[in-house]
């Protein structure tokens, strides 16, 4: 194992001399390498020097082995030992570990540039996809303690539907049948709630049960949705290359979907400036318009865009008149306690406030069983999926 203290040492002692002649990585000059330094050149100990080296060149080295487990969503490295995974229920340390800072700094740099990208103490940090569409961040130490950080957010391939969300526990029965209803009305909706809470999973499974005729246009940062839809098409910014040149800003493909006839226009993770362009875009006829959104509750999510919306330089009161004409619905999720579960927690319709503001209010809150009950906000969600607007 990689991190067994003995195997690790010869790892270390077998790389350093392998960087001084160069040549194919082989069983062979492994052997060569062991016997060089006097060391066991046993069947069993080539062969397990050489996997650790293999893996450490291709993939993501060590944390290969994680990212095919089932269920998992996350890998995590927080500088040297235990490497952690989240399987939906909280984070867990497994048996794979990291030795040393060097060998997380190592596998940090060659994750970025796998993506593209530098990562050195010029530029100690870098957010990157990995050719199988595994989003990477990395932040080197001393930003980072203890150590080197590397967070692996993992796409599921083929995606989660409704009913597998209704299985997981995401949506009680009620929850899937209110979902469907946003969904077939096509009111625009936010998806929100904190980081890890399935925001992205429920999204996607929304947009699966969009009507096949429509078209989809997805905006993403990283493309990390992959719903089951057959008239879907994606745009991802891109970062600026080595040379500081060529990004595409989130902002500039939503103004680009706008333009390639979107019967519904997604923006992956709501985070920046593109929030007035998604805002706008909702207000010129494009129903069905809809996001994710970090918020602590549907209650914070007209504070959170007017945030945003600033930082873009649109006043106030204009975000805030156009949130109330173009966002219908806030679909909020929690992640209880202990349990680590997903689910969602409340239904939010946005309405006008005193002083030409926007709130929302709660229309249907799920207790921990998932079960339903009516808020204030309940006669408004009424009217918008009857279709009176």
């Amino acid at each position: 194992m990689i991190g067994d203290p003995d195997v690790s040492g010869l790892v270390e002692d077998v790389r350093a001399r392998l960087a001084r002649t160069p040549g194919e990585l082989g069983p062979h000059r492994v052997a060569d390498a062991l016997r060089a330094a006097g060391r066991p050149v046993g069947d069993a100990t080539v062969l397990a020097v050489y996997e650790a080296l293999r893996r450490d060149v291709i993939g993501a080295g060590p944390l290969e082995p994680l990212l095919g487990l089932p269920g998992v969503t996350d890998v995590l490295v927080n500088g040297p030992g235990p490497v952690r995974i989240d399987r939906g229920h909280g984070v867990e340390a497994t048996e794979v570990v990291l030795a040393s800072e060097e060998s997380c700094r190592r596998l940090a740099q060659r994750l970025v540039a796998g993506g593209g990208r530098r990562l050195d103490d010029a530029a100690p940090w870098a957010d990157v996809r990995l050719p199988d569409g595994t989003r990477c961040h990395a932040l080197l130490a001393p930003l980072a303690q203890p150590g080197t950080a590397i967070s692996l957010r993992i796409p599921r391939r083929g995606g989660f539907g409704l009913a597998e969300l209704h299985a997981a526990g995401m949506l009680s029965d009620a929850g899937v049948e209110l979902v469907r209803r946003v969904v077939d009305a096509r009111l625009s909706f936010l998806v929100t709630g904190g980081t890890g809470s399935g925001k992205t999973t429920l999204l996607a499974a929304l947009l699966g049960a969009v009507d096949p005729g429509e078209r989809i246009v997805v905006v993403e940062d990283a493309a990390e949705l992959r719903p089951d839809h057959p008239q879907l098409v994606g745009l991802e910014a891109r970062p600026a290359n080595l040379e500081g040149a060529g990004a595409v800003a989130l902002r500039d493909l939503v103004r680009q979907a706008l333009r390639m006839r979107p019967d519904r226009l997604v923006v992956g993770e709501v985070r920046d400036a593109a929030v007035v362009d998604l805002l706008a875009a909702m207000n010129t006829g494009h129903e069905g318009g809809c996001g994710t959104l970090h918020a602590n509750s549907a209650a914070d999510v007209p504070a959170r865009i007017e945030a945003l919306a600033l930082g873009a330089g649109l006043p106030r009161e204009a975000a805030h008149s156009q949130l109330v004409a173009g966002l219908d619905v806030v679909l909020h999720l929690r992640r209880d306690r202990g349990s680590g579960r997903r689910r969602l927690g409340e239904l939010g319709v946005v309405v006008g406030a005193a002083g030409g503001l926007a709130r929302t209010e709660v229309a249907v809150a799920f207790d921990t069983a998932g079960a339903p009950s009516a808020g204030p906000g309940s006669g408004r969600l009424r009217d918008l999926l009857d279709g009176s607007r």
